[in-house]
């Protein structure tokens, strides 16, 4: 079987406030799932290290590779810490990052970040395997950068981001359909965010060559900086005691919040332009809002499905199965097989959660950044 999921679950406490458990036992999961897809799974994608939710969240670009690249870092000692070898997980890593506007900088972004990440893998994990060292990444515009004042000038920025991804080799790139700005998008923003993607690559020549910036003074020297800085970057977070530490302290938080708080600032005062939000305004423009049409009985739905399967299920058999999840905790073992098996029996994904939070307890956010 071949796929990703996404599941860093460190970028959730930096980023995106969904998580249950304490990172530590958060961390242990992640490693159950690579070791477990490792040994059952090989050419499964067991985790793809995203840098994209905390420049959605606000950092700027040199922050979000650095902190990426801490979080991988952390998920790679610890795989090194159960025996595990870095060739052994390192190929089936890949990332996913935002793209925001300025093309020469997000450019420069990716091409430090390759090269980092190669001597990251070679100098301190030791990487043999070139694929170790490979920046397997997707590449998406985030809905962050878009307006919706004038929201067709996103469907221009949608292209500009594509651009940005093929011009720095990223594997996949993902278009934000142009509403993402105010509504789920619809069928039809999300077909002309396809196009975007296919008149780029079949049409403009631009996919002919690995890295066409190659060799530019301005980008070369652009590139070389942001990976001094990145690099500074890191090892600040590694002076705190790893990314772990520096999650609970609140430390990255802070950082992100203020750096959120600054961007917001330019953008209301003017000092950063944005073409029909701050400058360029249409006072008179009133363009037609398609807001996605959601139904109401899906909810109810779900719910009937549920109650269905847990009173056809055999009950003994999911209890029996989630007793075995809280087994496998209190002995160290990988829960992944103990998963599969409540899974098998039908237990839910919330029944399962609840075993593990009395076994993990729960993670309480610091009160102040």
């Amino acid at each position: 079987i071949r796929g990703t999921i996404q599941n860093d679950i460190l970028k959730e406490y930096i980023a995106r406030g969904t998580w249950v458990f304490p990172p530590g036992p958060s961390l242990k999961l992640i490693g159950d799932t690579i070791e477990y897809c490792m040994k059952a799974a090989p050419k499964f994608n067991p985790i793809s290290v995203s840098g994209y939710h905390m420049r959605e969240a606000g950092c700027n670009a040199v922050q979000e590779i650095a902190f990426t690249f801490a979080i991988a870092q952390a998920y790679s000692r610890h795989m090194l810490a159960r025996g595990l070898a870095f060739d052994d997980f390192a190929p089936q890593i890949s990332f996913l990052f935002a793209c925001k506007e300025n093309i020469f900088e997000e450019v420069a972004k990716y091409r430090a970040a390759r090269r980092l990440w190669a001597k990251i893998a070679k100098e301190e994990f030791g990487a043999k395997n070139p694929r170790s060292m490979w920046l397997r990444m997707m590449v998406g515009g985030g809905g962050v950068g878009l307006t919706a004042q004038q929201p067709l000038n996103n469907i221009v920025r949608g292209a500009y981001s594509a651009l940005i991804g093929a011009l720095s080799g990223a594997q996949s790139v993902a278009v934000r359909p142009y509403d993402e700005a105010y509504a789920i998008p619809t069928e039809k923003s999300q077909r002309i965010a396809l196009r975007t993607q296919q008149i780029l690559m079949h049409e403009t020549g631009i996919c002919d060559t690995v890295d066409p910036l190659a060799g530019s003074y301005y980008v070369e020297s652009l590139t070389t900086e942001m990976e001094q800085r990145m690099v500074e970057c890191i090892e600040e977070v590694g002076r705190m005691g790893g990314v772990v530490r520096a999650i609970e302290s609140g430390f990255i938080q802070r950082v992100i919040a203020q750096q959120a708080y600054e961007e917001e600032r330019k953008l209301q005062s003017g000092e950063k332009v944005k073409v029909g939000f701050n400058k360029f305004v249409d006072a008179d423009a009133e363009d037609e809002l398609f807001l996605f049409q959601y139904d109401p009985t899906t909810a109810e739905r779900q719910i009937a499905r549920l109650q269905k399967v847990k009173a056809e299920r055999e009950q003994g058999e999911v209890h029996s199965a989630l007793k075995g999840i809280a087994k496998a905790v209190r002995a160290g073992d990988n829960v992944m097989p103990a998963t599969l098996q409540a899974v098998r029996a039908y237990a839910t994904l919330g029944e399962i959660t609840m075993v593990l939070r009395e076994e993990f307890g729960e993670f309480k956010e610091p009160l102040e950044f």
